[in-house]
């Protein structure tokens, strides 16, 4: 494997960069089954210098550098795990692990922050405690890496004054920083209702107790949550996506069963929709004589940037890539992160990075398939220099020596 050094005279080899975010991808895993991809990572740590902490919710990793007296400490986050998709990009560098591909990126950020890892290495231009944090199962949902690296003590075994990261955004212009203050990325629930009545013979409907009808009644019942009880300017999606009742056309089942997901941007909002989800299914199954047991499961929370170090990371990024390169204040996004987790124990920002419309074009259609969780998705390697330098640079300004 190649080895690094610390060389300030040698331009940094971002070719080697794109070899080992391509190796990445080809090679993608699970999350907490990320052994090959943290075991590469791990080696590479070691090789800049880092001091490197393994086993950390199973697969994850921290690499800690630190220079000078001072007390201050910066914690910077990419995940590392795939997705259960099927490749089809018929890329040279596809996926080797039938039904898994980096779906999402993450090969491209795990790339980023090996390649920022140099750079700060490099450079020695700051005076305390860098930790960059390798976090498995991102994609697992509120059981997922961050929660599980939070509760084994994280933040108590690597203090950080604050934490970011760094996410790919398709659609946007390959290389510019997106921010924004606040609530970025919504909550993320799913939620589990089992109706239950009397089956029976679907002649006889008289004699039976049909749950499909209560589900029926409990979808359309549901839906006046968003458009009759939150504040329209209010963002809530409640969004029914399975339905599952029955085995055949002429039995009337003894059971019906829906599962949601509910996205809102407000901790109180979340509450709130809990409770009339409850209500609603309960009451909807009460009138036709049915039973509904409603399980409501709390995923990710709100994303919640704080002010100050989103103040901080826009500037660093202004002031190294120019206005151009910058977008403020960009509309929140729907999506989930756990990255949440880490910025409910510390302030922080979570950021985006433009990828641009790579893609694999459909042939029969000519589109071309560039948005993430897509079997045609792929990482943009154009990004990989302007992250890792943004990185850098606000270790820099984060960790300036006083």
């Amino acid at each position: 494997m190649h080895r690094m050094t610390h060389d300030t005279c040698t331009p940094i080899d971002w070719s080697a960069y794109t070899a080992l975010r391509r190796d990445i991808h080809r090679h993608p895993e699970l999350g907490f089954e990320e052994h090959r991809t943290a075991g590469l990572v791990a080696q590479r740590l070691h090789e800049l210098g880092y001091v490197v902490t393994e086993g950390i919710a199973g697969t994850g990793l921290v690499g800690t550098l630190r220079l000078g007296n001072s007390r201050r400490s910066i914690g910077l986050r990419a995940d590392m795990d795939a997705l259960p998709i099927q490749e089809a990009t018929g890329l040279e560098w596809a996926s080797e692990a039938p039904g898994t591909m980096h779906a999402c990126g993450h090969d491209g950020h795990t790339a980023i922050l090996l390649a920022a890892a140099e750079l700060i290495a490099r450079e020695r231009n700051f005076d305390g405690r860098v930790h960059l944090i390798f976090q498995p199962a991102e994609e697992m949902g509120g059981a997922g890496g961050a929660r599980r690296m939070v509760e084994d003590g994280l933040f108590e075994r690597f203090p950080c004054d604050a934490v970011f990261a760094m996410h790919n955004m398709p659609g946007w212009p390959t290389g510019r920083f997106l921010f924004r203050d606040g609530a970025m990325m919504a909550s993320s629930d799913r939620v589990v209702i089992t109706f239950t009545g009397k089956g029976g013979h679907a002649a006889v409907p008289h004699r039976t107790v049909d749950p499909t009808v209560a589900a029926a009644s409990a979808i359309l019942a549901l839906q006046t949550i968003a458009s009759r009880n939150i504040d329209p300017l209010e963002s809530v999606v409640i969004s029914v996506g399975m339905l599952q009742a029955g085995a055949t056309y002429n039995v009337i089942p003894d059971e019906a069963r829906l599962e949601l997901s509910v996205r809102t941007f407000s901790a109180e909002l979340r509450r709130e929709i809990e409770g009339r989800i409850r209500r609603i299914c309960t009451l909807q199954a009460e009138s036709f004589g049915a039973h509904a047991e409603v399980d409501y499961q709390y995923g990710y929370p709100v994303l919640v940037n704080t002010a100050a170090e989103t103040r901080d990371a826009l500037a660093v990024a202004r002031r190294h890539f120019g206005e151009d390169q910058v977008q403020a204040d960009i509309p929140p996004l729907m999506g989930s992160e756990d990255f949440a987790y880490f910025l409910q124990e510390r302030p922080g920002c979570y950021l985006l990075i433009g990828n641009g419309e790579i893609g694999s074009t459909d042939p029969a259609t000519g589109l071309t398939h560039c948005m993430v969780h897509n079997p045609g998705y792929d990482f943009n390697d154009a990004c990989l220099a302007p992250a890792a330098r943004y990185w850098a640079a606000l270790v820099a300004h984060r960790l300036a020596p006083q």
